[in-house]
């Protein structure tokens, strides 16, 4: 019997899949379970396996092409099975777009052109429009009346144009129109072939402006921009942030903690060898999850009719890809070590950035942490991911000067910004779980006990 493949959900989240590579090509043997295709989810490039075996007798979707869940995308089938109904129904199972559909729109065409055939000879309907004049005022083609004499060649523009539609003309007269907003659509060229050179520019601009109309808006050219497709995950950060900064009353708490001490005991960790190796990073994340702990008010989501919160520590650390961003969670990270939140961190980077993470690995969080410290930003407002209620932003760990019990000391300072979802957390809770996390960094002993 037959096997639909149909693109799955194979993410929580999963509106639509990209199908990045088919693995398998029609007429090769498949097993149930082997990897199908590689298809581009909202989150990561995850595998289409097959839930039947046989031949895979059709690919309905090429590469590149993306499907909504649900729509069939090919058909598994023994060698000698007749699959053309499957096939047949493939786009009523995907009715948004798919390569499936212009048979169909064919099919149900034909009749029609059937009807036609007797009134209307084959050889008559190229000839309906020759009667016409064309735009240019030639004839147009009539294939059933005797060839006529070769229409006399049209004229070339006065100015020939290059791909693209702009006038034919030099670099550095490119450049001087730019330079003096000229237009070179008004320029006419006196090079070879009509080609604008410098002297046309030069001519143009000392004819006045009735000849050089500074005032034309420029347009941008072919060659000036680059329209990048949109990938799966670009697509649900735009949508799910779009929901975020739009519904949600945002405002924001910044602190600066002083990280000094914070500093010397990650230095003695490092002095016990790189087995007990952490950054900045692992240490306020564990800070920051202990402060959730005994915040459960901010550890919370926003559900519509009521606020979920949450006597476990999930926390999504914001990881940049290539196309986008990503937050794998530390699960329970309140109750872990620093070495294996450490390492825990540094295999899910690894594998965000690879792309190789699973769906049970990026959801469930229930707060967020995003830090743009490594890059040399010293403060910035993170957008909060639905239906969380708070993400903090963490910035650069810097030397500064500061007065400590009446002394000019250099200390070293970091500042954090928390957004806040003013439907679950006020700004007084807000603030009293910042001083949590401060206390911790500015004590981080305190996080080994």
């Amino acid at each position: 019997m037959a096997t639909k493949v149909v693109m799955e959900a194979l993410s929580p989240t999963m509106e639509e899949g990209r199908l990045v590579k088919w693995v398998k090509n029609e007429g090769d043997t498949v097993a149930k379970g082997e990897v199908l295709a590689e298809i581009e989810t909202d989150k990561a490039v995850m595998e289409l396996v097959a839930r039947g075996e046989g031949v895979l007798r059709k690919r309905l979707l090429a590469e590149g092409e993306t499907a909504p869940v649900g729509q069939l995308v090919g058909v598994i089938a023994t060698a000698d099975e007749d699959i053309g109904s499957i096939v047949a129904s493939a786009p009523a199972a995907a009715p948004a777009s798919s390569g499936a559909a212009a048979p169909s729109a064919a099919e149900s065409q034909a009749p029609a052109a059937r009807q036609e055939a007797p009134a209307a000879p084959a050889v008559a309907r190229p000839a309906a429009p020759s009667p016409t004049p064309t735009a240019l005022g030639t004839p147009g083609p009539d294939v059933s009346a005797p060839r006529p004499p070769e229409a006399p060649p049209i004229a070339p523009p006065a100015v020939p144009e290059e791909n693209g539609g702009r006038p034919r003309s030099s670099p550095l007269a490119r450049r001087l129109a730019s330079d003096r907003g000229l237009d070179l659509g008004q320029v006419r060229g006196s090079g070879p072939g009509g080609r604008i050179i410098k002297r046309d520019i030069e001519a143009a601009m000392a004819a006045g402006p009735a000849a050089a109309p500074s005032s034309t808006p420029r347009r941008a050219a072919a060659g000036d921009y680059e329209d990048v497709p949109l990938t799966q995950i670009r697509k649900t950060i735009a949508r799910r942030l779009t929901e975020s900064i739009g519904p949600i009353p945002t405002f924001y708490l910044t602190m600066e903690a002083d990280l000094t001490r914070t500093a010397e005991l990650r230095e003695a960790m490092l002095d016990g060898g790189d087995e007990f190796k952490v950054s900045f990073n692992d240490i306020i994340v564990k800070a920051i999850a202990t402060a959730l702990a005994r915040h459960p008010e901010v550890n919370a989501h926003w559900l519509g009719d009521r606020v979920r919160q949450f006597n476990r520590v999930h926390l999504g650390m914001a990881v940049a890809i290539p196309d986008g961003l990503i937050t794998p969670v530390l699960f329970d990270a309140d109750r872990k070590g620093l070495g294996e939140l450490s390492h825990e961190a540094r295999e899910l980077a690894a594998k965000a950035r690879d792309r190789k993470l699973t769906p049970e690995q990026y959801t469930g969080s229930t707060f967020s942490v995003s830090n743009l410290g490594m890059f040399g930003i010293d403060q910035f407002t993170a957008i909060i991911n639905p239906p969380e209620a708070g993400i903090i932003a963490v910035g650069a760990v810097e030397d500064k000067v500061v007065s400590l019990a009446g002394q000019i000391v250099v200390r070293k300072r970091a500042r954090f910004t928390m957004s806040c979802d003013h439907r679950v957390i006020d700004g007084a809770t807000g603030a009293r779980f910042l001083q949590d996390v401060r206390r911790m960094l500015e004590n981080s002993l305190m996080l080994v006990y």
